[in-house]
C-alpha cells in the first residue's frame, strides 16, 4: 500500500524533529511552496536546482527536501529569471519545496556535521561556539592521525579529494573543528579553541593565510560533498518513520 502525506504534515514532521524554530536563519525553514497535492514520493538532495526539480519530475515525485532552498535573506524578490523559472517548474507539476538549512546542520543525530564527523571516525565533544545552545560547529577528537592521512580518508569517504593547506602533512592531529558547508571563516574560532586543524566545504584567499601563519591545518573538502549526509539521513528518517518513498538525488557539484 503506497502511503500519501500533506505538504504540512511532512514539514510539522521535520520542523519537530529538527527543532526548526529554535533557529534565527538566513532563510524560511519548513515549507516554501505549497503545491497542493497529496505526496507519495519524495526526492531529497542538497541543492532545490533546476537539475533537482527535473529529476523530481521524471520520478513523478510530489514534494522536493533540501538544505539548500529559496528565499535566501537580501536576494531580489520578484519571481523572474532563474528562480521564476523554477518556481513555475515546481507549481505547473504540483511539486512541494521543503528545505532545512541551520536545523539540519546542526542536529546532534542526523545534522550534517554528525553525519561528517561519523564518518570520518571522529568524536564530537563539545561545541566550536561554547554558548550556542544549538550549535552549528563543533569540535572533535580523533584517533592520533597525519594531516596527510586525515586528507586520505575524507577522499575516501567524500569521493573527492580535499584541498589541503598546511605547513607538514606529516603532522599529527588529534582535535579537530568542523562545520560543513561555506563556513571557512570559522578557523579563526576553531584555532582559539586550541584545534590542530579544521574541516570545512569552502576556502577563501584569506584562508590559506591564515592556516599557514598560525599554524592550523585546514581542509577544504567541498560544500556539497560535506552536506549530503544530512539531507540523505533525513529522507531515511521520514521512509522509516512514515513510510513515504524517498530517493537522494546526488547532482554532482564541484564546490
Amino acid at each position: 500500500m503506497t502511503t500519501t502525506i500533506t505538504a504540512q504534515a511532512l514539514t510539522d514532521f521535520c520542523d519537530e524533529y529538527l527543532q526548526a524554530a529554535n533557529f534565527s536563519d538566513y532563510c524560511p525553514n519548513g515549507l516554501q511552496v505549497d503545491a497542493g497535492v497529496p505526496i507519495d514520493k519524495i526526492i531529497t538532495g542538497v541543492t532545490a536546482s533546476q537539475a533537482l526539480i527535473d529529476a523530481a519530475i521524471a520520478q513523478n515525485a510530489q514534494a522536493i527536501l533540501v538544505h539548500h532552498g529559496y528565499f535566501w535573506k537580501g536576494e531580489p524578490a520578484p519571481l523572474t529569471g532563474m528562480k521564476g523559472n523554477r518556481i513555475r517548474s515546481l507549481m505547473q507539476h504540483g511539486i512541494s519545496l521543503i528545505a532545512y538549512h541551520l536545523p539540519l546542520d546542526a542536529h546532534p543525530v542526523i545534522g550534517n556535521n554528525a553525519v561528517l564527523a561519523k564518518e570520518l571516525d571522529l568524536q564530537i565533544v563539545g561545541a566550536l561556539y561554547p554558548h550556542e545552545k544549538y550549535p552549528v560547529g563543533n569540535i572533535a577528537t580523533t584517533a592520533p592521525i597525519s594531516a596527510q592521512a586525515f586528507a586520505d580518508k575524507i577522499s575516501k569517504v567524500l569521493g573527492r579529494a580535499p584541498l589541503y593547506i598546511g605547513n607538514d602533512p606529516s603532522r599529527t592531529l588529534h582535535k579537530i573543528g568542523l562545520c560543513t558547508g561555506g563556513a571557512q571563516d570559522m578557523i579563526e574560532q576553531a584555532y582559539a579553541m586550541g584545534c590542530d586543524a579544521f574541516i570545512s566545504g569552502e576556502v577563501s584567499e584569506r584562508t590559506t593565510h591564515f592556516a599557514r601563519e598560525m599554524g592550523i591545518d585546514y581542509f577544504a573538502a567541498g560544500h556539497h560533498a560535506t552536506e549530503r549526509g544530512g539531507i540523505r539521513k533525513l529522507g531515511e528518517l521520514i521512509a522509516d518513520r512514515l513510510g513515504v518513498a524517498v530517493t537522494f538525488v546526488d547532482v554532482d557539484n564541484p564546490v
